[in-house]
């Protein structure tokens, strides 16, 4: 007999609305408060923003049998998804209001197995450097006993968003 899952999401069109429209900070803290819908994705991964502070975020994630890939263990792809997160995370928490960014690129280090018994894995973005047009942000896998299971470097490119006004007008 099979597994079966059920999630829900809200509309990500009102999440992506708001972006830029206060500082990167201020878009996660009202992610976190629940004034923004989370990306669907963190519910069809059931991933957690925990944390947003200028320069770090802290996504989460307690994994389960639905993660697995076919040989008993969490998909790489998972560990890039926490991990990209939180690094395009790190950067967006640095924003002022009127930028946006996007990953450039996502370079990945898996150290250890990630199973069911793992428990509770936490992706702790930070950002590197940061300039005018590009960002480097590092994200560091942990289980609840801080051992380092993967690691990440991203960049991201930065760049003006159109003002709310002329998003009516295009």
């Amino acid at each position: 007999m099979g597994h079966t899952r059920t999630y829900e999401w809200g509309d990500p069109a009102v999440t992506a609305a708001a972006v830029g429209r206060t500082s990167g900070l201020d878009f996660l803290h009202d992610m976190l408060a629940g004034h923004l819908p989370a990306p669907p994705v963190l519910s069809a991964l059931d991933l957690v923003l925990e944390e947003a502070e200028e320069g770090r975020v802290v996504f989460s994630l307690v994994p389960g049998e639905e993660h697995y890939n076919p040989i008993g263990s969490v998909h790489g792809g998972v560990y890039a998804t926490l991990l990209d997160s939180a690094t395009g995370c790190a950067v967006q928490s640095t924003l002022p209001p009127g930028v946006g960014y996007t990953s450039l690129d996502l370079n990945v280090k898996f150290l250890r197995r990630i199973t069911v018994d793992t428990g509770k894995i936490r992706a702790i973005g930070t950002i590197i450097s940061s300039g005018r047009q590009t960002a480097l942000a590092q994200a560091r896998l942990v289980d609840g006993t801080d051992r380092l299971l993967a690691h990440a470097t991203s960049s991201c490119m930065l760049f003006p968003l159109p003002p709310a006004d002329s998003d009516a007008q295009a």
